[in-house]
C-alpha cells in the first residue's frame, strides 16, 4: 500500500534542534515537501516563533539545552493545541519517546533516520492532526447545537411560566406588573451588590415567578376589599410553598430562583413563613426580594386598601421602620441608596390616588 503523500503546500513547520547540521537537513527536506520552514536552536526560541507565526507542525529534538523537547511539547499542548508535534530521539530514549506520545506528541523519530521515514511520519502526523481538528470542530458544533436547543427549551419554559404569571395577574388585577417590577428591582440590587451574572439571572427569574403560588389562592380572598382576617391572611401565605412545589421539578438548574419563591416571606427576626428562618439563614436572594416585594406591594394598588397605594417616601419610611425585624437592614439600606440615586425608579400610576394609610399585611 503506497504511503499517503505529504501535503505541505502553503503550510508552515518549525524545526527545533541544537545541532545546526541536523536542522539544515530537516529544513531542506521539509521545504522540498512544500512547507514554509523555520528553525530554532532550543525550546525557548521555538516558543517565541510559535507565538509570532501560524504553524501546523513542529519537528523537535528531545535533548536540548535551556528547554528540552518534553517541556516544549507541554507548552505547545497548552498554548497551541492545534499544532502537530513529532519528537526526535536517540534509540536509547524510546521509553521517553513513548512518554511523549502519552503527553500529546503525534509521533517520534529515532536517530539516525531515513528521509522516507521522515516523509511517512510527517504524513501520518498531519493526517492525525486533521482528524483531531475535525473531531474537535464536530464536538464544538454539537455543543453549539445543544446550547441552541437548550436555549430554545428554556425560552419555551419561561414563556409557559410567564403565561401562568399573566393568568395570575388576570385573577388578581391589583398585582398586574408586580412580578415584573419585583424582578427588575431585585436584579438591579443584585447587580449593584456585585453578584455574578448567573446569580443575577436567577434572581431576575425568581422575582418574576415569586408569587406564582397565588394561582392556588381563592379569588374571593385575593380580590377582597378591606382588611383580611387572620385566617384569610394565613391562606394567602401558603403561596410560597405552593409556588415552590410547582416550580421545583422545573427549575432544578435554578436553585437561587427557587429560594426566592419559597423564602421571600421569611422575616429577619425569624417570625416569617414558611420555615421561620432568621438573619443570614435566609438566603441573600430572598432577603433582597423581601424588600423589593414589600416596597412594590406598598406602592401598588391592592384590593384590601381599596385600590390605593402609598407614596414612595412613606413606603421607604416603612422599610426603615421594619429593618432588623421584617427586613435585613443591609438590604433596606441598599434599596434606599438605589432609589435615592435614581437607579431604581418607581412607575407613576396616575389613575390611583396617593394616600398614606397604616400598613397592614403590606407584603403579600
Amino acid at each position: 500500500m503506497p504511503e499517503r503523500p505529504v501535503t505541505g503546500a502553503g503550510l508552515s513547520c518549525l524545526v527545533v534542534d541544537d545541532e545546526p547540521r541536523l536542522r539544515q537537513v530537516l529544513v531542506r527536506l521539509m521545504v522540498g515537501e512544500g512547507f514554509h520552514c523555520d528553525e530554532a536552536p532550543n525550546g525557548i526560541e521555538a516558543l517565541e516563533k510559535l507565538s509570532a507565526g501560524e504553524y501546523v507542525l513542529v519537528l523537535s529534538d528531545l535533548r536540548m539545552p535551556q528547554m528540552d523537547g518534553l517541556e516544549l511539547l507541554r507548552n505547545i499542548r497548552e498554548r497551541h493545541p492545534g499544532i502537530a508535534v513529532i519528537l526526535i530521539t536517540a534509540v536509547a530514549e524510546v521509553e521517553v519517546a513513548l512518554t511523549a506520545l502519552s503527553m500529546g506528541a503525534m509521533d517520534y523519530l529515532t536517530k539516525p533516520f531515513h528521509i522516507e521515514e521522515v516523509r511517512a511520519r510527517v504524513a501520518q502526523a498531519l493526517e492525525k492532526r486533521r482528524l483531531v481538528l475535525e473531531n474537535r470542530n464536530y464536538q464544538q458544533q454539537l455543543e453549539d447545537r445543544v446550547a441552541v436547543q437548550a436555549g430554545r427549551i428554556e425560552e419555551l419554559f419561561l414563556g409557559g411560566v410567564q403565561a401562568v404569571v399573566h393568568a395570575l395577574e388576570v385573577k388578581d388585577p391589583y398585582t398586574r406588573g408586580h412580578s415584573i417590577r419585583v424582578s427588575r428591582f431585585s436584579m438591579l440590587m443584585a447587580r449593584h451588590l456585585g453578584l455574578d451574572e448567573d446569580t443575577i439571572r436567577q434572581i431576575e427569574l425568581g422575582g418574576n415567578v415569586h408569587d406564582i403560588g397565588k394561582i392556588g389562592v381563592r379569588e374571593s380572598i385575593l380580590n377582597k376589599e378591606g382588611p383580611l382576617t387572620d385566617a384569610e391572611y394565613a391562606h394567602i401565605m401558603t403561596h410560597p410553598v405552593v409556588g415552590w412545589q410547582i416550580l421545583s421539578p422545573l427549575l432544578t438548574d435554578a436553585p437561587i430562583a427557587l429560594n426566592i419563591v419559597r423564602s421571600h416571606h421569611e422575616r429577619f427576626d425569624g417570625n416569617g413563613v414558611p420555615d421561620a428562618l432568621g438573619g443570614d439563614l435566609i438566603p441573600l436572594e430572598a432577603r433582597i426580594a423581601s424588600v423589593t416585594d414589600a416596597f412594590d406591594a406598598m406602592t401598588s394598588g391592592r384590593a384590601y386598601r381599596r385600590g390605593h397605594r402609598m407614596d414612595v417616601a412613606t413606603a421607604l419610611h416603612e422599610l426603615k421602620k421594619h429593618r432588623g425585624t421584617q427586613f435585613d437592614p443591609a438590604m433596606v439600606a441598599e434599596f434606599i441608596t438605589l432609589v435615592d440615586n435614581g437607579v431604581i425608579t418607581i412607575p407613576t400610576v396616575s389613575e390611583l390616588d396617593l394616600v398614606t394609610p397604616a400598613v397592614e399585611h403590606a407584603a403579600f
